[in-house]
């Protein structure tokens, strides 16, 4: 079968890997579209560590084949969304609602797919970049019929990422004022949750100002090329300032931002040896910095209730499939995300 595979060294599209069957409770899924998000391309340039080789990709949506001894709530036939999260679901932060703090669900990529005689690992415990993947039970959810399976790929990453670190970590509440630091797929997931939880105020900031007419269609109430600027349209600061870059001077900026009690919310992805600094004498005034893992997601309800909000005409994702990509063309959909001509682009199996 067909994947997009890299080695160490380059990335390829294969078509003589393979998959194993699915084992007790695991789902055997056929891709039908895989957003190319950003952390992919993490791993091939080293900002994300990850073992080699491996099959990429971890946004995707597609049609279940076969499920393993024990699976009950999909069957063969069902669309499903799948997301990054191999959580146990029998911990300790399982059972308080934090699946994205289940240590089961960080740092143990399995290898369930195999070229020639070497296995090959599993992204993120995905690897939506293959014409079929074996994921764990607790990632595939079901969705309507009715969505796009092109559309539907994108609420497994960017829509849980970002809509959900406004709605499950800031928490963002009626009349509050945002900013948000990129407008790109995170970015405009973030200004969508901010629409939706009801903020008053949404500042969008991006260096690109084509994509100045996007982010309003997502809910941006302004829009800026600079974060020098913000301070004219909120003087005192705002509640909440996403990060969704990955660059230490911003995530500065999103500190240095804030109004009293406000919280800045970190969910670019900078190198892992990173450091940031802060005034410390400006955080006094209950201000918050705040990481976020995946958006503080619960998939199986999250997911399910991101479905239902598109069907309802309150969460865009149609909007944000820019552009569709057959595998092949792999390369060209890498060239037209790294020059911002596409908000997110879709690969079709």
């Amino acid at each position: 079968m067909r994947a997009v595979m890299y080695d160490g060294k380059r990335v390829e599209v294969v078509d003589d890997l393979e998959v194993r069957d699915p084992g007790p409770g695991e789902v055997l899924v056929a891709i039908s579209a895989a957003g190319l998000c950003h952390s992919d391309l993490s791993v091939v340039d080293g900002t994300i560590p990850f073992p080699v080789p491996v099959v990429l990709g971890h946004e995707g949506a597609g049609v279940v084949e076969a499920v393993g001894v024990g699976v009950t709530h999909v069957g063969p036939g069902d669309h499903v969304a799948l997301s990054t999260l191999a959580n146990c679901g029998v911990c300790a932060e399982c059972d308080r609602g934090r699946p994205t703090m289940c240590r089961q669900a960080i740092g143990r990529p399995g290898r369930p797919f195999r070229r020639g005689e070497r296995e090959v690992f599993q992204f993120a415990s995905n690897s939506a970049f293959a014409e079929r993947t074996v994921v764990k039970a607790v990632q595939a959810v079901r969705i309507p019929r009715d969505i796009p399976l092109s559309s539907a790929a994108l609420i497994g990453c960017g829509v849980l990422t970002g809509v959900g670190a406004v709605l499950n970590r800031a928490r963002v509440d009626r009349g509050d004022r945002v900013v948000v630091i990129g407008a790109g797929g995170i970015g405009l997931n973030v200004i969508q949750g901010a629409r939706i939880a009801g903020a008053l105020r949404i500042v969008a900031v991006d260096a690109n100002p084509a994509k100045e007419a996007v982010a309003r269609q997502f809910g941006a109430t302004d829009f800026l090329t600079s974060v020098e600027g913000v301070r004219e349209l909120l003087p005192t600061g705002a509640d909440h300032a996403f990060e969704c870059v990955g660059r230490v001077e911003l995530i500065r900026a999103a500190v240095d931002l804030l109004d009293r009690h406000g919280q800045a919310v970190l969910l670019g992805v900078p190198a892992a040896t990173a450091e940031a600094s802060f005034l410390v004498s400006s955080m006094y005034l209950d201000k918050s910095i705040l990481g976020c893992r995946y958006g503080s997601s619960r998939p199986q309800r999250d997911i399910a209730l991101y479905a239902e909000l598109y069907r309802a005409g309150r969460l865009l994702l149609d909007e944000l499939v820019t552009q569709t990509y057959p595998v092949e063309d792999f390369e060209k959909a890498v060239a037209d995300a790294e020059a911002g001509k596409v908000a997110r682009g879709v690969l079709m199996f």
